[in-house]
């Protein structure tokens, strides 16, 4: 199935990447170094749209490449698409199931639209009864759930 251009990731002009792969790399050496580095991680912050911490840069070459890293940040933090269909969360879900090179991304798509917090573990640690559960099983599960006040 296809999905809506607004569902499916946007792309990034190879410039923007550069840019902030060099910005991510200064902040790290800075981070590395010892020097102060609050002001230039706020400033990449606002002009990303996310919430990257001092951790964020010291530790992300464990699990990404510096072009993942610029990836994720020159794209939308909390990508917000109004009147998902449940066709089109199975297709998300499919496609982070079949390890799609941009499941990072269908995350984020995923998170923002279900009320679910937690939609992501039944995709990755699901619970009795889920396991091995095809998209739209695990979709109803991340459906069903009703949030509730205290």
């Amino acid at each position: 199935m296809e999905l809506r251009p607004e569902l499916s990731p946007p792309p990034v002009p190879p410039e923007r990447l550069g840019e902030i792969s060099a910005w991510i790399e200064r902040i790290e050496r800075s981070v590395a170094g010892g020097e102060p580095v609050a002001e230039e991680i706020g400033a990449f912050n606002a002009a990303t749209g996310h919430r990257y911490g001092v951790f964020d840069f010291a530790t992300y070459r464990g699990a990404r490449t510096l072009e993942e890293f610029a990836l994720e940040a020159a794209r939308p933090a909390h990508p917000r698409v109004p009147d998902v269909t449940r066709a089109e969360l199975v297709e998300i879900v499919r496609r982070v199931l079949d390890g799609d090179p941009e499941t990072g991304y269908y995350l984020l798509v995923l998170d923002a639209g279900v009320a679910r917090r937690d939609a992501a573990d039944l995709i990755f640690h699901p619970p009795p009864g889920l396991e091995g559960a095809p998209a739209g099983e695990i979709v109803d599960a991340i459906l069903a759930y009703r949030p509730f006040s205290l």
